[in-house]
């Protein structure tokens, strides 16, 4: 049996006071945990405004979207701010290799209306709107989906470990 090459990867940086987490490639059941791993990492580095760039994302499958669900839900409980961008479709994907040039963060849009949950995040369309400071794109609150069933974490004190534990991720 041959092994299967993943195909993900992830890159960081910081624009001013936002973590930009990029992603490309394929978001699913293998590569999932990956993501997960990278956002936890940052928010036990006490980054809780990020931005989710997944521009080059061009396949996500259900556990693409739970770990989606469950950041949006741990930049929450640290009363943080969370930013997906996911262009229009006809944006070309170009610089991850294998790339579809059929706007892989497309795909990721279509597979969030799909499944009724695109409304839970805010979205922006490019990393420059995504960390423009602004209050006229604040995140959803807590009345557009009812109360988050994870209690809230405090932002001093504790480990990543700790804060992974707590949120079962």
């Amino acid at each position: 049996m041959e092994a299967q090459t993943v195909t993900f990867g992830t890159s960081y940086e910081d624009r001013g006071e936002w973590a930009v987490l990029r992603v490309a490639g394929e978001l699913d059941l293998l590569t999932s945990q990956m993501l997960r791993r990278r956002v936890h990492d940052a928010v036990a580095d006490g980054r809780h405004r990020l931005v989710l760039d997944l521009t080059e994302v061009v396949f996500c499958d259900s556990s693409g979207v739970g770990v989606l669900i469950a950041t949006r839900r741990l930049i929450r409980s640290c009363q943080g701010r969370l930013r997906l961008i996911l262009p229009g479709p006809g944006a070309a994907v170009t610089s991850w290799p294998g790339g579809t040039g059929g706007g892989g963060g497309a795909h990721v849009e279509r597979v969030l209306a799909t499944l009724g949950v695109r409304r839970l995040f805010d979205v922006h369309p490019d990393v420059a709107s995504a960390t423009a400071s602004s209050t006229a794109s604040a995140t959803v609150s807590a009345t557009d989906e009812g109360p988050d069933p994870q209690p809230a974490v405090a932002r001093a004190g504790g480990s990543g470990a700790d804060h992974r534990e707590r949120h079962g991720l």
